[in-house]
């Protein structure tokens, strides 16, 4: 028996096949399509959203958006290889009517649209709340290190120089130091120049320190769709509990009570209440220093109990423990007990090997309190099940490898957009299919 065999090159036919047949009617492309389609590029910001009357005519920036589009969802995200595709890709024949723009009209698109493309993706994720998508009940909230453009040589260099300028200025404040302004000013310039003036060495999955950015993401907990993020220079999580909630509540159109889930890294007292004066929930573990002196066998601060009368604690002896210090870097108080009260107690073997034992309290304690104790085991798991596995895609399903290509807090913002962008449109097309969200662009 021979094989299958295709047609010979030369083969002519009587009726071409036309672009429209090649593209099957459920496609992804017809949904990047029709999403773009609808979108109002002028009132977002997109330049030449509307074609100039003189001069040459430029490319529709809603062609370069659908470009970028298909692209990040095929993982490629370089303006040369999109290049390449645009003049062999059937697909990106369809979805962009045979144009083939070169890459510098491909790169300039995306380094100048930050502010335009996050809208766009706020356009999506209003698309996602009217067909159901979104609840906007429960948030889950993480972070994730996506490397940055940048030589670990050179941000090495920039940290040492600001640690130099941040060592003069402190003496010069108390009048110890004698300051060379020759030197001052070469920091400056080397400042000035860094190639990539913010990335910072963080942790990576790969488990080394490399120049990176702390990706922050809110998802909604109905079908784990991302409503904001944030590209931040925090080398961790505990500053970004209140802006990632406030960004998530804008997001879902400011509802009169949200949940919002994270790990003990967002813990941050101030930040749990200000969310509670918000309307917003916070379930996160929180972080309390351990009295680890014993083994950790002593007495816990959970066993001293506050009396907001008195502003004093008690120990599991019933004896007194008042005021003594407030640390303002710690935001904390410092309790203790008297030298003799707790040299003539039974139980002192129990709680400290000091001559007193003091306890430190927060100045949000309360709110941490109340936030541990939503923190419980089944909204723990609803954590992991929501906001884990859309990092994962995202580094390994979209971006191909946790790497950006853009310098900068804003062209990071930017590429984090676009592919957010498209790991949304993936996952809408996975819940409702393909057909039903074309029919709802289209609506």
């Amino acid at each position: 028996m021979g094989y299958i065999r295709g047609e010979a090159r030369g083969q002519q036919t009587l009726f071409p096949v036309s672009l429209e047949e090649l593209v099957p009617g459920d496609h992804f492309c017809r949904v990047i399509d029709g999403f773009v389609g609808r979108v109002d590029f002028h009132a977002l910001g997109f330049e030449r959203a509307e074609a100039a009357e003189t001069g040459r005519p430029g490319y529709d920036p809603r062609d370069l958006l659908k470009l970028y589009l298909y692209g990040y969802l095929q993982q490629v995200r370089s303006s040369r290889r999109l290049e390449a595709e645009c003049r062999r890709n059937v697909e990106l024949m369809w979805l962009l009517g045979r144009l083939a723009p070169d890459h510098k009209s491909i790169a300039e698109f995306r380094r100048s649209h930050r502010e335009a493309v996050t809208e766009a993706g706020a356009e999506l994720v209003r698309l996602a709340r009217s067909v159901g998508l979104v609840r906007g009940e429960w948030v889950a909230i993480d972070g994730s290190k996506f490397q940055a453009v940048a030589s670990a040589r050179s941000v090495a260099e920039r940290e040492a120089v600001k640690r130099y300028l941040d060592a003069v200025e402190a003496g010069d404040a108390e009048d110890e130091v004698e300051i060379d302004p020759s030197r001052v000013a070469a920091a400056l310039k080397k400042l000035a120049s860094d190639p990539e003036p913010e990335a910072g060495f963080m942790r990576t999955a790969h488990g080394h320190a490399a120049p990176a950015y702390n990706v922050q993401t809110a998802v909604d907990a109905e079908h784990a769709l991302i409503v904001a993020h944030e590209v931040t220079t925090e080398k961790n999580d505990s500053q970004c509990l209140l802006p990632m909630a406030e960004a998530a509540r804008k997001a879902l159109g400011d509802p009169a009570s949200l949940n919002v889930v994270a790990d003990a890294g967002y813990s941050n007292g101030p930040q749990a209440e200000a969310c509670e004066a918000r309307g917003m929930a916070p379930h996160v573990p929180a972080q309390r220093a351990i009295n680890n002196k014993g083994d950790g066998t002593l007495f816990d601060r959970s066993r001293f109990h506050y009396d907001e009368v008195s502003d004093t604690l008690r120990c599991p002896a019933g004896q007194t423990l008042t005021r003594k210090q407030l640390k303002k870097d710690k935001r904390c108080v410092v309790y203790s007990a008297s030298a003799a009260a707790c040299g003539a107690c039974a139980l002192k073997s129990q709680c400290t090997p000091s001559r007193q034992r003091y306890v430190q309290v927060h100045l949000n304690d309360a709110a941490l309190e109340r936030m541990n104790q939503r923190a419980t085991a089944a909204v723990m798991r609803l954590r992991r099940c929501t906001v884990e596995h859309p990092f994962a895609t995202l580094k390994y399903r979209i971006f191909g490898h946790p790497r950006l290509l853009l310098r900068g807090v804003a062209g990071a913002q930017t590429e984090m957009g676009l592919g957010i962008m498209a790991y949304n449109l993936k996952r809408m097309i996975n819940v409702l299919g393909g057909a039903k969200l074309i029919a709802a662009l289209a609506g």
